[in-house]
């Protein structure tokens, strides 16, 4: 677990925090001195991408003996929790919190942030983590691309339906 919150500091916390501070004007990035209806409002997606990649990490922990990370790549494929709904929830949660950031920032520029991560997130997916997985759990990965959506979440999966 302690290589799952070292991952979380690097990783997300990278995309959240720290390169955000380095690509966009530090000046808009400041804590505001009073709170307003939106960074209330902020708080709904904040909460919530910050839940969705905390549940996403214990399945990577607790089901696929891993962590998200090519040090320690589950050795289990995860099709649970969040996963029986969309392949990448975890990128989700991720995208769900940065959007919160913007709104919480009341900051345009950092929305343009969170749709540029989304692409090249969605580029390493296509390039690097599909091929990865198909290599390394065949027949059961290719079952599961079939019947769950890479972005959009969908009905659940089972795990036991047969080819469509």
């Amino acid at each position: 677990m302690l290589e799952a919150v070292a991952f979380t500091i690097l990783v997300p916390g990278t995309v959240a925090f720290w390169l955000p501070r380095v690509i966009l004007d530090r000046t808009r990035l400041a804590w505001p001195s009073t709170w307003s209806g939106a960074q209330l409002a902020a708080l709904f997606p904040l909460a919530a991408g910050a839940e969705i990649y905390a549940r996403c990490v214990w399945e990577f922990v607790t089901r696929g003996r891993g962590i998200p990370a090519p040090i320690d790549h589950p050795t289990q494929l995860v099709v649970t929790g969040l996963y029986r709904y969309v392949r990448n929830p975890m990128y989700l949660g991720v995208l769900l919190f940065l959007l919160g950031e913007a709104l919480f920032l009341q900051y345009r520029d950092f929305v343009i942030y969170a749709i540029g991560w989304l692409a090249v997130v969605h580029v390493f997916v296509l390039v690097y983590e599909e091929p990865n997985l198909r290599r390394k759990f065949g027949a059961s990965y290719e079952r599961y691309t079939r019947h769950v959506r890479r972005w959009l979440p969908g009905r659940a999966y089972d795990g036991t339906r047969g080819s469509s």
